[in-house]
């Protein structure tokens, strides 16, 4: 069995049969989980495999590259899916000719050939194929001739209203956490393998983490954190993700100041959790006027982690 695969041609992966799920799952939030958890127990309940489908780039960052940002890197949503009990993952590969894949080929040559569809699963108001031609009904009338069912779960709501990637999207660029983590129904995260930087926070007192994100991030600024992955505890730490105008940075990166450590760490994989957003990025004159910053907005996070500890011990 295949876990990941990134074709539409190819094949047939599940020759006995399977169970899709299809979205973007761009963060992975509470309606993403609903979905593929039902896939999953459907596929348990069929003794069939349940596959996620989506798509690397997502459809909107190949026609509209810069806008809007996402949530979730490719990995950390093939992690994800995974981890939500699905057994093989899709990342479609899309471009000019999947683009350009009409919705009935689309549902023939991959559903049906390649993953031997027996139900197929989407999100309300999922659209698929070129110009967005496919919905819950084509995939229901082609359904009945080519041998599956397809349904879709109803929108799962927070709050009174619908849960959103795009809401989620908005309470970052906020700095809600909270509304975030609600919606995403964990603590927001980015995961990714430490880099080489230009060790210029060394040089100033402040040796970080780097973690490069090749895609427009959903936030930018500095933040309390947590980084995951170094120890058993998650170890406190100051965080800068952006494109460091006082440097002239232009490609986003997440650089985690972690207290009291010292340790290499170049080539592990850590998650980086945000808990706080302490200011905006800021191009500073100088910098030793960027370093006097830094130990103030080290000072701010010390202490809201340690409330923060506290108040999960208490």
């Amino acid at each position: 069995m295949s876990r990941l695969f990134r074709d539409v041609d190819g094949g047939a992966l599940f020759p006995h049969g399977s169970v899709v799920c299809i979205g973007a799952f761009d963060g992975l939030h509470l309606g993403h989980r609903a979905l593929v958890r039902h896939a999953a127990a459907r596929g348990r309940d069929l003794s069939l495999p349940a596959v996620a489908l989506s798509f690397e780039p997502l459809p909107r960052e190949f026609f509209s590259p810069q806008l809007p940002p996402r949530l979730t890197l490719a990995r950390g949503k093939y992690q994800g899916l995974r981890a939500l009990g699905v057994d093989s993952v899709g990342l479609l590969r899309f471009d000019a000719r999947l683009s350009a894949m009409g919705a009935e080929d689309f549902v023939r040559k991959l559903l049906v050939a390649r993953l031997g569809a027996r139900e197929v699963w989407i999100g309300p108001d999922f659209r698929f194929g070129h110009r967005r031609g496919g919905d819950l009904p084509l995939l229901q009338s082609l359904g009945a001739d080519l041998g599956f069912s397809a349904g879709e779960i109803e929108p799962v709501q927070s709050q009174g209203e619908r849960v959103s990637s795009t809401r989620i999207r908005e309470a970052l660029r906020g700095g809600d956490f909270t509304d975030a983590s609600r919606l995403l129904g964990r603590a927001y995260s980015i995961g990714g393998r430490v880099v080489r930087g230009k060790q210029l926070g060394r040089t100033l007192g402040f040796p970080t983490a780097n973690l490069r994100f090749p895609k427009t991030p959903a936030l930018s600024g500095i933040y309390a954190t947590w980084v995951h992955g170094v120890g058993e505890r998650p170890h406190a730490s100051v965080s800068s993700f952006g494109t460091r105008p006082t440097v002239d940075g232009i490609e986003p990166l997440l650089e985690a100041h972690l207290f009291d450590f010292d340790g290499d760490l170049y080539g592990r994989h850590i998650e980086v959790e945000f808990v706080a957003k302490l200011r905006d990025e800021l191009k500073f004159p100088d910098l030793p006027s960027l370093t006097e910053q830094m130990q103030r907005d080290a000072q701010t996070a010390r202490r809201l982690l340690s409330e923060q500890r506290l108040r999960a011990t208490a």
